[in-house]
Order: structure tokens, then sequence, then C-alpha cells
């Protein structure tokens, strides 16, 4: 994972990750089978640590709208401080996806990511609070795309708008607009 968040799937070579294991080419032939078939592993593997970060949010699922920013911190939260998530991400939609399609666990991890958002409608639109007919996949997108360009774009950003996105007060406004822009999306106006 951190040779290939360093150098991408191209630029990681077998010889870096053996290196950095302390092991040798011939075990990741032995397990893998060749380095794409460790890159799958990496991408599953990276997204195995989002959600068992997530799944260790202690949400009070009788008050949806605190769980649900809840949800939003996490996920800003983890990919700021998770920027081998993005970089890994982001070599592999460079690729087009091509070796996260062959992984047989992917699906896994979207389920279980989406259901901690689906809870949480569900019970917020149960009381009344959230609008009726959102689709938890929309609200995750939202979240993770909103959370993603940010951190993936932060150092052009920051030449680009001539602010620091790294500052914690830049990201902290940032934060707040996005937890402001979902709730805006889910609250029911009064």
């Amino acid at each position: 994972i951190k040779v290939f968040s360093k150098y991408g799937l191209s630029g990681g070579s077998l010889d870096k990750i053996s290196r950095a294991a302390k092991s040798h080419d011939r075990m990741i032939y032995y397990y893998f089978g060749n380095k794409d078939g460790l890159f799958v592993a990496a991408l599953e593997e990276i997204y195995r640590r989002f959600n068992e970060a997530e799944a260790a949010l202690e949400l009070d699922l009788n008050d949806p709208v605190a769980s649900m920013r809840m949800i939003i911190a996490f996920i800003l939260h983890y990919y700021r401080d998770h920027p081998e998530f993005i970089t890994i991400l982001n070599s592999e939609n460079l690729l087009r996806g091509q070796h996260i399609s062959k992984s047989i666990t992917a699906k896994e991890f979207s389920t279980a990511a989406i259901g901690v958002i689906e809870k949480t409608l569900q019970i917020g639109t149960q009381k009344g609070l959230f609008r009726a007919n959102l689709r938890s996949r929309d609200i995750y997108l939202m979240i993770a795309s909103l959370g993603y360009f940010y951190q993936s774009n932060r150092f052009t950003l920051t030449a680009f708008l001539g602010e620091n996105l790294e500052s914690p007060t830049v990201f902290a406004e940032w934060e707040d607009f996005v937890t402001q822009s979902v709730l805006r999306t889910l609250l029911i106006a009064n």
C-alpha cells in the first residue's frame, strides 16, 4: 500500500515492494500471482480498513441528524488522514477500474459503507426529519465526491485558489460547508 500510494501501479515495482516488505519477489508471485493481483489485494485492503474504521463509529440512530453529521465528518477526516486511500484510488481510476472489477469483495465494501447511511436515512425519514425517497447511494456519492475531490486536488486547488486547503481552518470551513449542504438536502424544510 505504501509503495503503490507513493509510486502508483506502474512505478510500484515488485522490487520496491519486496524491499519494503523485507520479502522476495517470488513470495509476491506465490501469494498474489503477479503485481496486478497484489494491486487488487491492496485495493481490497484499503476498502477493508475504511469499512472497519466506519464500523467503529458509535452512532446514536435515535438522533439521525447527529448520526449523519458523524458520518460526514468520518468520511472527510478519513480521506484527509489516509492519503494512501485517495492516491491508490486515483491510480485505479486512471486505469479505468480494471483491477477493482476483478475483486470478489468490492461489492461487500460498498454495501457496508452505504448501509450505514441507509439506516440513518430510514430512521430520519420515520421520525419525519428527512425527506422521503432519498437514495442512500446518492447521499453517499454526495459526501464522498465532495470529500474526495477536495483531497485529491488539494495541491492544485491551493495554487489555483491561492488558499492553503491543508490548513486546519480551511479544512474545518469545508467540512462545515459539506455538512450543511448534505443536511439541506436531507432535512424537511420547517
